[in-house]
């Protein structure tokens, strides 16, 4: 599967999001690595998997081994760390959980196996699909200290919300497809 099978299996009302995947797929702004990783970890975050087949389809091939493996781990990480970190975060300052040592092994994000950049970017994206402010603050502040320009992190973050909103179209697609149409009132 590819994006292209994946857009033609999105509904008419979602046309956008078509337009936005073949503009996303071509971003100019990022490097190849990082638009494929993105791509690659926010399907995996969207956890819809015609979503994460077409991906990893399409993008996959784009990726050394190691920033395929890193792209995944991304995802994989910020799917513990995004869960974590948002509830330290809510419950706010009076709780003291923000000063309690997390206690989960996170030894990938120090050494991802791609320029620490990428991963950042990646974590980043995928911290935007699971909603973690924490995250999103934390992944920001190292992106733009590496000299990331906001306007490729803002990339990033198109496409997550890009893939995010075809795998929530293609469920609710498939959820629907099984209740009976209703009849038009007689007039």
């Amino acid at each position: 599967m590819s994006i292209e099978d994946l857009k033609t299996r999105l509904p008419e009302y979602a046309k956008d999001l078509k337009l936005n995947l073949s503009s996303l797929a071509a971003e100019p702004g990022l490097t190849q690595q990082q638009r494929a990783g993105t791509f690659i970890a926010t399907a995996l975050a969207a956890r819809e998997p015609s979503v994460i087949r077409a991906m990893l389809a399409e993008f996959g091939p784009q990726l050394s081994p190691e920033a395929l493996q890193a792209a995944k781990a991304a995802a994989a990480i910020m799917g513990m760390n995004n869960i974590y970190y948002r509830f330290v975060h809510m419950m706010g300052e009076q709780s003291g959980y923000k000063t309690m040592p997390a206690k989960l092994r996170m030894n990938v994000i120090g050494k991802p196996g791609v320029e620490k950049v990428d991963f950042e970017l990646w974590s980043l994206a995928v911290s935007a699909i699971n909603g973690c402010g924490m995250c999103l603050e934390a992944h920001d502040h190292e992106l733009r200290k590496a000299g990331l320009e906001p306007e490729k992190i803002q990339a990033a973050v198109r496409i997550a919300a890009t893939v995010h909103a075809v795998a929530v179209t293609l469920e609710g697609e498939a959820a629907s497809a099984d209740l009976p149409v209703q009849a038009q009132a007689a007039e």
